[in-house]
């Protein structure tokens, strides 16, 4: 029942939203809150404003995105700043298509569904009501109702703008029925819905010689010629094409550089002037967002054509690139996997990681910043510290190359990949080796990779590889130690007491017997040596943690062994030596004994439950981290 408990409400909230009034009730309404009377753009704007924006890093992040897209966030802030924000300011960039570009899969059409279903959602909001001419076809803006020569007098009445004229169904209508009088017109509060063809169109281009121009502006209705008897009688056209429908919202225009050139012809007047030509009729007023798509090979073609001069300066490009941070993929891979119905097959933690560092490496390109390598950069570009490099330097990189994303794997062929090898191969667990290997065997099957691609492509996977072992070697030897995070405190804890009087010339005191030691040279030695730091080197790098301790201290902030990359990751490497030789005979062994079987259990109890891995991977992984660490 609960099911249809919440269709009730549903149904509930959908009536109490409904409102009807005359003319002059609206207007009263609009005393109180001119928000309705706000331009198609600016509803957009205040829609993604309204989830949230956070500042992260010094950009700004738009909540509204984040369930649906990944990795894009430098795209979609330009996109909202540059475009959206602008729009909703009555800037000349409204008169503009905004033309999504970039490579297949990239996800300018989950954007474009995102903006639909935002605008759907946002119009059954008081903030986001919208409100028209009752039974009109295009849901115009019960504003259009005011003469011209009395708009100014209304507009600074009621601190709004008034653009467009009645479309010609509400002229004949105010004329014939109303005779005239505005005031007694009826308004009503409409919602956005695509589904219904209320102020959200679509338009996908399909075979020229069969498609109509009337799928953008409408047709006329021969049934009622007789009846009405001209076709300049709004009565007998029908107000029905994807522009009349979009009024007050977004019109997505699919593949829009692959329509015939007479369907892009109408956007010229629409995008400048906000109307377009239909029929026997004047101009025909629309105030909507127009927004179209496209790869970078066909906009290629698109402004090599001297004949499209004109509608291309009518455009706002936005190249929308692959997302270039691992993270961030793996987040893609887990949604699209999400969707499916293999959802019971288990994905083993990390797997999804390898398959992410492949694809993230076959977008970058080789920078000429001395000493970086494509690792080290996909590692700054997902938020890690590289030893050496700081924030300066990832802007440096992200502004080497304009179209960095635009080429490399997309994530459907990932996806692809992954769906074969799951349905092919019948597993109830699938690890990183599984996801490389499919990804690998498919290269042959690519069509469109080069020989040449495909060499890089393989060293990508064995890189991709090489990482998922170091991955997997510190997961096992993590859970070997049975608080491993409490032995590192430890160990560094240790470490900086014998920094600290090493620095200040000064002595240890035992905790057990009291008395006054020298600094352990051999412990602090063991630890900088796993990061390569020499014996010249070794006192500047214990000043250097002293020094970071003390910034910290001033601030009222404890030091902690991961707030420094590269002691941490000696502390943890120096564990790990310890460790070494205990996993490697526990992991490789055939016929363990029982302390060896109990500590095998105790360690895939761990994984299982702290790591989220399940018996088949967490035994799997044992084996192979035995077998890394025999070679």
């Amino acid at each position: 029942m609960d099911i249809f408990d919440r269709i009730a409400a549903y149904r509930a909230e959908s009536d109490s939203l409904v409102w009807n009034g005359t003319f002059k009730d609206y207007l009263n309404l609009l005393t109180k809150d001119p928000s309705p009377a706000m331009t198609a753009h600016a509803r957009v704007y205040e829609m993604i404003e309204s989830y949230g924006v956070e500042e992260v890093n010094g950009r700004k992040r738009y909540k509204f995105f984040e369930q649906e897209i990944f990795g894009l966030d430098r795209a979609i802030e330009k996109l909202v700043e540059e475009y959206f924000h602008s729009a909703a300011r009555r800037l000349d960039v409204r008169k503009r298509i905004l033309l999504l570009m970039g490579p297949v899969s990239g996800g300018k059409s989950t954007l474009v569904t995102l903006l639909k279903r935002g605008l759907e959602k946002f119009s059954r909001t008081e903030k986001g009501a919208v409100y028209a001419i009752a039974n009109c076809p295009m849901h115009e803006d019960p504003l259009h109702l005011v003469p011209h020569e009395l708009r100014p007098e209304v507009e600074a009445s009621l601190g709004v703008r008034i653009e467009g004229n009645l479309c010609p169904v509400c002229q004949m209508r105010l004329k014939n029925e109303h005779d005239g009088n505005i005031e007694n017109v009826m308004v009503e509060r409409v919602l956005l819905s695509e589904v219904s063809r209320v102020g959200i169109g679509t338009f996908s281009p399909s075979d020229p010689k069969s498609q109509d121009i009337a799928d953008l502006t409408g047709s006329i209705d021969f049934s009622t010629i007789t009846e009405f008897g001209s076709e300049s009688d709004p009565r007998a056209y029908r107000f029905d094409g994807e522009l009349n429908k979009a009024n007050r919202g977004l019109m997505e225009f699919q593949e829009m550089l692959k329509c015939d050139e007479k369907f892009l012809w109408n956007l010229l007047s629409l995008t400048q002037e906000g109307n377009f030509k239909a029929g026997r009729f004047a101009l025909i007023s629309a105030d909507e967002l127009i927004i179209a798509h496209t790869n970078e090979s066909e906009y290629k073609s698109f402004i090599a054509n001297k004949k499209n001069e004109a509608l291309q300066s009518r455009m706002i490009v936005m190249p929308i690139p692959y997302n270039l941070k691992v993270s961030e993929e793996e987040k893609i891979y887990a949604k699209l996997i999400g969707q499916s119905d293999m959802d019971h097959i288990h994905i083993a933690p990390h797997a999804l990681r390898a398959a992410a560092i492949f694809s993230i490496l076959t977008r970058l390109k080789e920078t000429k910043k001395q000493g970086m390598d494509l690792v080290k950069k996909m590692r700054l570009y997902d938020g890690e510290e590289v030893e050496g490099y700081k924030d300066a330097d990832l802007k440096e990189l992200q502004n080497e190359y304009l179209d960095e994303g635009m080429s490399g794997v997309d994530p459907r062929y990932v996806i692809n990949r992954i769906s074969s090898a799951l349905i092919k191969q019948d597993l109830k667990c699938m690890g990183g080796l599984d996801i490389l290997r499919a990804i690998k065997d498919g290269l042959d099957q690519h069509a469109s990779i080069t020989k040449e691609e495909r060499e890089r492509y393989l060293n990508f996977i064995s890189i991709a590889r090489k990482e998922y072992d170091d991955l997997a070697k510190k997961e096992v030897q993590k859970a070997f130690v049975y608080s491993f995070e409490e032995s590192a405190r430890t160990l560094f804890e240790n470490y900086l007491d014998n920094i600290e009087a090493f620095c200040n010339w000064t002595k240890i005191r035992d905790p057990l017997s009291d008395e006054e030691l020298d600094p352990d040279e051999r412990l602090m030695r063991s630890i900088e040596e796993q990061i390569g730091v020499s014996e010249n080197a070794k006192k500047a790098f214990r000043e250097e943690i002293l020094i970071r301790i003390s910034a910290y201290s001033r601030k009222g902030r404890k030091f902690q062994y991961d707030h420094h990359d590269r002691l941490r990751e000696a502390i943890e490497k120096k564990l790990f030596a310890d460790l070494k030789d205990i996993v490697k005979i526990t992991t490789s062994t055939k016929t363990p004994d029982e302390n060896q079987l109990k500590r095998i259990n105790e360690v895939s109890k761990r994984l299982m439950d702290e790591h989220g891995y399940c018996p088949v991977c967490a035994n799997e992984l044992l084996r192979y981290v035995g077998s890394l660490l025999n070679r």
